[in-house]
This record gives structure tokens, C-alpha cells and sequence, in this order.
């Protein structure tokens, strides 16, 4: 089976930073059978993305030589799955965190890999679970649809994709999202 990343265009650099702010990366991995890993972030106070689906990731350090070297550090560490033999297709487009405030700005650089196979993973203390889903769940817009978030005081609804007890929005699904696009434009 072709994989649905096999003709997948992407950047292979990235936009700066606005002046001041931290940048992170995060890596989004398909494996043979075309499922993308995600974490379930454990409960941590003081972490704004506490208990969300998400993909393995997280801040740039001063020692990491590009936002590439970052995924794939952070992806190691959080789960341990090096990388460093997989296929990495280039970088989605640079998100910025809605939390943004001045002197707090975050930009996120998603990295796109593919893995030859699935390793035993080691999750971290940073990772409550590991689960898969099959690409093409997300191809087929199952389980589109909305909920109800508080935002600084404001009930506001969002767009979510709800799959086997997950809840997936935000910044990741933003990020699935482009890659769905992409994927269909090819």
C-alpha cells in the first residue's frame, strides 16, 4: 500500500521567530500502517497544555543546532523513539500560540516523518498515554465536530475531532488539518 505521505511536498526551512519569542517543535510521524502517533499529555500544573492530545514535542534549548534537531530530541525524550533512521518529509507551516502575550509569544514548527516501523515506546513522565489512528480516519473527516470551550471568561465553540475517547483540537488539529490539505493536493 502507497503511503499517503509518498508524494507529500514540504518545507524544508522555516520563517523566524517575531523578536523575543520561544520557538518549539513538534514531530508528526506516520508509521508503516499509515497511523499518526499522538500523546496525551499528563497533567502537569503551571503546563498550559496539561491532559491535551498532542503531538511529541516541545521548546527549543540553546544547544539544539535547528527547530529539527528539536523534534527529534524532544520525541526521544518524551517517548523514546529516535528518529534520527526516519524519513522526514519537512516542516507544515509555523503555528503561533493563541496564548500569546506580549514578551510570552510561542511559535510551533510541526516536522513530518515517516517511520519504517513502531518501536517499543517509552513514554516519560511528561506522557500520560500513546495512541495511533489510522491517516485515513482523519482523510474521511470522521467524528467532525465541535465543543464548548472557557477562553479568558468567554464560552466560545471550536472545531474538534472526536476519535475512540479522544479529544482532538487546538494547535494539533490544526496542524492534522494542513496535513490533510496537503495530502489531497497532491
Amino acid at each position: 500500500m502507497v503511503s499517503p505521505l509518498s508524494r507529500l511536498q514540504l518545507a524544508a526551512d522555516i520563517p523566524l521567530a517575531p523578536p523575543g519569542a520561544t520557538r518549539a517543535a513538534v514531530a508528526v510521524v506516520m508509521g508503516p500502517d499509515h497511523d499518526l502517533l499522538f500523546i496525551h499529555r499528563a497533567v502537569r500544573e503551571g503546563d498550559v497544555w496539561s491532559g491535551h492530545m498532542a503531538f511529541p514535542g516541545g521548546r527549543e534549548e540553546p544547544h539544539d543546532a535547528t527547530l529539527l534537531a528539536t523534534a527529534v530530541r524532544e520525541t526521544a525524550e518524551e517517548l523514546g523513539l529516535d528518529l534520527s533512521d526516519a524519513r522526514c518529509l519537512g516542516a507544515l507551516s509555523a503555528l503561533h500560540s493563541p496564548r500569546n502575550t506580549p514578551g510570552h509569544q510561542l511559535q510551533v514548527v510541526p516536522w513530518v516523518f515517516e517511520v519504517a516501523n513502531w518501536p517499543e515506546l517509552r513514554p516519560n513522565a511528561e506522557v500520560a498515554s500513546v495512541v495511533r489512528f489510522p491517516f485515513s480516519r482523519f482523510l474521511s473527516r470522521e467524528a467532525r465536530g465541535t465543543f464548548h470551550y472557557n477562553w479568558q471568561g468567554a464560552d466560545i465553540e471550536l472545531p474538534c475531532v472526536r476519535l475512540d475517547g479522544t479529544l482532538l483540537w487546538g494547535m494539533t488539529l490544526r496542524m492534522v488539518d494542513e496535513l490533510i490539505e496537503r495530502v489531497e493536493a497532491e
